[in-house]
């Protein structure tokens, strides 16, 4: 069976108009922010306990795997494993299990420690092979941030030449996510104009075989992102979504970053600090398909949270703002 993925994946490639969209949570937190990577549980709790456990954060994934909306479930390698491996979770779904193949220092960003004021190295904790989880995963993202010093960029440039020969041996596939300038050691005069030349750079020496499937970048505005896929309509740009923000932002992000060229996105925190989670997916999938406008989508959405006597965040007229322009 094909997975969803992959055929919106040729059918994008093979026309730049096509209005195919990939959509995947981002499920992939436990490497990076630690106990909060599953989210505040929306109770009295206080300290630690605020947060949900690592048994709930998995349960979502397998909630929205089986909803069938995705078109990818990016994880670590542990949840990978058990979830695609153990489980068979993924076996009779169109739902594509990936698994994050790098860490990179600033991710690395939880509420007892961050690395973020430093400028991001690379490492890895697991390894092509292993984030086959014993052949039932054949996706993989690799991240990289470019922080504009040459011996630092070098070095990530390297480790990622060596993930991709290794990725090759091991039959793992991969896309790329690369990050804004976490500290950039000089200054950076136009973040957007420098990431995008990082990218093309990135990509311009690296054969077909070793090529990324697509991009996983912030989502800087029209102009660069206009910008970017003009230069280039074989690349399959995807976006980011960031901080949480309100429902308006996530839904007004997807429909504009689609609006002028991308073809992806892969949301992680928006889907997570959600009321519903599988009603805020069914909502973006509709969004992404071009079913309904960000606005329209927004009133949607906390109308079936009243059906679902799901108490909003916020108000439906504070929800409508748009705070991440």
């Amino acid at each position: 069976m094909e997975k969803s993925f992959d055929a919106k994946l040729r059918r994008i490639v093979a026309d730049s108009s096509c209005r195919d969209f990939i959509l995947a949570d981002a499920k992939d937190g436990d490497m990076g922010l630690g106990l909060a990577a599953p989210g505040k549980s929306f109770s009295a709790a206080t300290g630690d306990q605020a947060f949900r456990t690592l048994a709930s954060y998995r349960q979502a994934m397998r909630d929205i795997t089986r909803q069938g909306l995705v078109d990818i479930m990016l994880m670590s390698v542990s949840t990978g494993e058990q979830l695609a491996l153990v489980e068979g979770l993924f076996g009779a779904t169109q739902v594509t299990p990936a698994v994050r193949a790098n860490d990179t220092s600033d991710i690395w960003c939880g509420d007892s420690a961050s690395y973020k004021h430093e400028p991001s190295l690379a490492f890895a904790t697991t390894t092509p092979q292993q984030a086959r989880c014993g052949g039932k995963v054949d996706l993989a993202l690799y991240s990289i941030t470019f922080n504009n010093d040459a011996r630092i960029d070098r070095e990530a440039l390297e480790r990622y030449r060596q993930f991709r020969h290794e990725a090759e041996q091991a039959g793992l596939r991969h896309f790329l996510e690369v990050f804004s300038p976490n500290a950039p050691v000089r200054p950076i005069e136009d973040v957007p104009r420098y990431v995008n030349d990082c990218i093309v750079r990135c990509v311009a020496g690296v054969a077909a075989a070793g090529r990324p499937l697509f991009l996983k970048m912030p989502y800087y505005g029209p102009r660069a992102m206009s910008a970017l896929v003009h230069y280039d309509p074989s690349l399959v740009v995807g976006i980011l979504g960031g901080s949480s923000g309100t429902t308006h932002d996530a839904f007004r992000m997807l429909w504009e970053a689609k609006k002028y060229g991308a073809r992806a996105a892969l949301f992680g925190r928006k889907i997570n600090g959600a009321e519903h989670q599988l009603t805020f997916v069914k909502t973006l999938r509709a969004v992404a398909d071009d079913q309904l406008d960000p606005a329209e989508a927004v009133r949607r959405y906390h109308g079936e949270l009243a059906l679902l006597k799901i108490p909003p965040h916020r108000s439906l007229e504070d929800d409508l703002k748009l705070t991440q322009v």
